[in-house]
């Protein structure tokens, strides 16, 4: 299984894709989208769309992870993040890929052992977990610990969710939309 996790970002996004092999969990790449920080919020989302889906065209997932809204203290870059995010979860269901959704804590317990762990604690637990040469940038770290995360509860996952989300699922998926004229 093939996991692309997304850390959403309105200036940096970052993305990391790792292969289940069984009981191992191997990496496959990661990186960051930046759009050009000067350009106009509809032109960095544009860019992280068009981003996202050329990481999907080159890896291939079976699924994506992204980690849900956390409340910030502003609300602009709230607003601004869960613009990021429904760009992000507009690319990968396009695509046609299931999308998860974690919390931060989640990942953060999941990978660090702790739900309050800082960037730097995951960056290092994510470069040792899948033996990187160098630690990844922390917008790449985030979106591989979110693929770590769902990849080590494999699954167990799908067993969490409600049984009429998987009927959902199951079922062939909406390809567009009808367009009716108004009489």
């Amino acid at each position: 299984m093939r996991i692309l996790g997304i850390d959403p970002g309105s200036l940096v996004t970052g993305y990391g894709v790792v292969e289940r092999r069984g009981a191992a969990v191997v990496h496959v790449a990661h990186g960051t989208l930046r759009p050009p920080r000067e350009a106009k919020l509809a032109a960095r989302l544009a860019a992280i769309h068009e981003g996202i889906r050329h990481v999907i065209a080159a890896h291939r997932p079976d699924l994506v992870v992204i980690e849900q809204v956390f409340v910030a203290a502003n609300v602009r870059a709230a607003l601004v993040l869960g613009q990021a995010r429904g760009v992000a979860l507009a690319a990968a269901s396009g695509a046609g890929l299931t999308v998860d959704e974690l919390s931060p804590q989640e990942v953060k317990r999941a990978v660090v052992g702790s739900g309050a762990a800082r960037k730097a604690q995951v960056q290092r637990m994510v470069q040792r977990l899948l033996t990187l040469e160098s630690a990844p940038a922390q917008d790449a770290a985030d979106a591989l610990a979110a693929a770590l995360c769902r990849a080590h509860q494999g699954v167990l996952a799908a067993l969490r969710t409600p049984a009429a989300t998987r009927r959902r699922a199951n079922r062939k998926a909406w390809t567009g939309f009808v367009l009716r004229r108004a009489r």
